[in-house]
């Protein structure tokens, strides 16, 4: 962010000097204590105010006075360069340093505190209780390079935090990077949309589908292709999957309401989210390629999809 410039064309005195630029500024003299204290605000404001440099000479009196211009025998003083903004990560503003990048999908502040990247999921990495999924060190080493140490700005959405305590965000950088949609473009990330977060969603979608035809990132992985729904075992029932078959039937659970696909796969929408699809009598007898985590708690594969973005016509 550019430093606001003064009306004065750089004057950085303390007080009234008439407008004048060519003038030594001359403050009234000051007790020491006080003096220190003036100071102390001049060398943090002078850089907001356009100036470049600051400096003290002393008179015959021995009274201290400051300049913006060198003057035989003054002193250059070191000035304080002003420091974005520290965030409110409860409102989403101001700007946070990261420390950490934990994963391709989590980041870790200079405060301890954990930021979960929103509206995408990447690949595991190696874990205590998890295996390392393909393209999960490549998200890791690329948002690393990107952020890690840098002052980054935070987003937040209609949800701040999730469940385990970590903020939700849209992360962007000092030049305006967008770096939850820039992963997704790159293909090192899929979308995942948890309404009732909807920033951003049509791009990130769009990227999505972008990388996609590029063969970007996990698109071009063998491990990532789209799997026939009649291939599908309950081994399988784990992680992430793009499952391909047609629509034959509608289903109505509880919480949910239901897409199936012959016997091998029901697809579950959680019924506060149905607002958000079209009829589900649409889908009948269409191919559909699903995407999202399988469960293994039902009686058959079932696939929990919250957004229509996940749910696309092949």
């Amino acid at each position: 962010m550019k430093n606001p410039k003064s009306d004065s064309g750089g004057k950085s005195r303390s007080g009234n000097n008439g407008g004048q630029s060519n003038r030594p500024l001359t403050p009234r003299y000051f007790p020491r204590p006080a003096l220190w204290r003036q100071l102390g605000w001049l060398l943090l404001i002078v850089p907001l105010l356009g100036c470049s440099e600051v400096f003290r000479w002393t008179d015959e009196g021995g009274n201290p006075h400051f300049t913006d211009r060198p003057t035989a025998g003054a002193e250059k003083l070191p000035l304080r360069e002003p420091s974005p903004p520290t965030a409110n990560t409860a409102t989403g503003a101001g700007w946070v340093r990261v420390k950490k990048v934990y994963d391709g999908d989590t980041i870790i502040l200079e405060n301890g505190e954990r930021v979960r990247l929103l509206g995408l999921n990447t690949p595991e990495i190696a874990g205590s209780y998890r295996d390392e999924e393909p393209g999960g060190p490549q998200a890791r080493d690329w948002l690393s390079g990107k952020i890690a140490g840098l002052r980054v700005r935070l987003e937040t959405d209609a949800e701040s935090k999730d469940r385990y305590g970590r903020t939700l965000a849209h992360v962007f950088t000092a030049d305006g990077t967008h770096i939850n949609l820039a992963l997704v473009k790159a293909g090192l990330a899929t979308t995942d949309v948890f309404p009732p977060n909807l920033k951003y969603v049509d791009a990130m979608a769009a990227a999505e589908r972008e990388a996609e035809r590029n063969r970007a990132g996990i698109w071009g992985m063998r491990d990532y292709q789209p799997k026939p729904v009649e291939r599908l075992n309950r081994s399988d029932a784990v992680g992430w999957q793009r499952l391909v078959g047609t629509v034959t039937a509608l289903s109505d659970g509880r919480n949910y309401a239901g897409l199936r696909f012959g016997e091998r796969l029901e697809v579950r929408i959680p019924k506060q989210n149905l607002r958000l699809f079209p009829a589900l009598s649409s889908y009948l007898g269409q191919k559909l390629e699903a995407r999202g985590w399988l469960s293994r708690q039902a009686r058959k594969p079932a696939l929990w999809v919250r957004h229509p973005s996940a749910l696309l016509k092949r």
